[in-house]
């Protein structure tokens, strides 16, 4: 393999806090680029201060979403330091992506109109909270608000519980993700016509996106389905069950996988009773079938039940913490957790591999304006080189 990441030479400007537009900087960082974060030297990113816990001086949040970037600290409201930003956008930068509120960016003279304007090659990401366009366009928004506004609480949870989110930042992180993949389909595009341009998305767009099957059962139903736990409304069963020392999940994605799943219970013949043979019958019929598999699963324990399933392929996990997945073997064997280059810290990398190697943890999270002074001093010919 070229030692050289996928994005080589390709110089980001990151014009983000929080979570969204910082989770696509790290991404395209991973993959090379060198990314240059600009944060308000009065405090910076808000997520420096997401905590406890605090890892090396700022929150543990932060370490995660800004490694493998250079950072400086720039005044928007003094000219020339606004001046300063304008040149190096202007002369180095391949790619832009803020999260800013909207308007901020245009108020400051680096909305993607006049920067466009300027530079034709420009890759240009806006990540805003409910869109470009409608009557909630210039609201800010939040992952929580994100999972509440584009249903994602009506359906987490379970049957008759109140609003559950997401543990994770599913609405913030997944806007990330689209972020860079039309960052990456607008290079693309760049490259074979010399043309940048605007990529537009949003966390409600991507909380949408999220709900696409349960929009269509909804669309073809007129039915809303509801909160169903560990499990789903369209596949029984699917979903935990209690052992007798924690919980297994099983997937019993189609009837031969039932059929596995009841000769490894050693119940055969639930599988040939009509009113369980088909995965359309069983979901009709869950409240008869669910009990008698719980009362079944209550009889071993996980770690039992993990290999009798495994060994009839049927398809089931554990139910684990962070502990006891950063301890399994399976989860060590991929090396998603990387070390940090000079320092006792580690953290998760990309999920993502070229020819094999997955792309190293190659600088931690810079401090606040740290890097300013040689991001300001270095000339448009320094384009997009790894000066870690």
């Amino acid at each position: 393999m070229d030692d050289r990441l996928p994005l080589d030479g390709i110089t980001v400007i990151e014009l983000g806090h929080s979570v969204a537009a910082p989770y696509a900087g790290l991404i395209l960082g991973g993959l090379g680029a060198e990314v240059i974060k600009i944060e308000n030297p009065g405090g910076g990113d808000h997520a420096r201060d997401w905590g406890p816990p605090f890892w090396h001086g700022t929150s543990a949040i932060f370490q995660t979403l800004n490694r493998d970037k250079r950072g400086a600290a720039v005044d928007l409201g003094d000219a020339k330091a606004r001046e300063g930003l304008h040149r190096l956008i202007v002369e180095r930068a391949d790619v832009l992506v803020q999260n800013m509120r909207p308007g901020v960016a245009e108020k400051f003279g680096l909305g993607s109109e006049a920067l466009l304007a300027e530079k034709t090659a420009l890759v240009y990401c806006t990540i805003g909270a409910y869109g470009a366009a409608g009557p909630l366009a210039e609201r800010p928004g939040y992952d929580p608000l994100m999972q509440a506004f584009a249903g994602i609480m009506s359906v987490t949870g379970e049957e008759g519980g109140g609003p559950v989110r997401v543990g994770t930042s599913i609405i913030d992180m997944g806007a990330g993700l689209w972020a860079v993949i039309g960052i990456l389909a607008a290079l693309e595009r760049r490259h074979r016509t010399g043309q940048g341009g605007l990529v537009d998305t949003s966390l409600l767009e991507t909380g949408i996106a999220w709900m696409a099957y349960h929009v269509a059962n909804y669309l073809s139903t007129g039915l809303e389905l509801g909160r169903w736990g560990s499990g789903t409304p369209v596949m029984v069963p699917y979903q935990a069950f209690a052992t007798a020392d924690g919980q297994v999940i099983v997937a019993a994605g189609n009837d031969g996988i039932f059929r596995k799943l009841c000769d490894a219970l050693e119940r055969a013949e639930l599988a040939q009773e009509a009113r369980f043979a088909h995965n359309a019958q069983r979901v009709e019929n869950r409240d008869d079938l669910i009990p008698l598999l719980e009362a079944l699963f209550a009889k071993k324990t996980s770690a039992d039940w993990i290999a009798c399933l495994d060994g009839a392929g049927v398809p089931c996990a554990p139910i684990q913490s962070v502990a006891e997945l950063l301890a399994h073997p399976q989860s060590r064997a991929l090396g998603m957790v990387q070390d940090a280059p000079g320092l006792d810290m580690a953290l998760v990398g990309l999920p993502l591999s070229f020819d094999g190697v997955r792309p190293p943890f190659r600088r931690v999270a810079p401090g606040l304006g740290e890097h300013g002074a040689e991001i300001f001093s270095d000339g448009p010919d320094k384009g997009g080189q790894d000066v870690g």
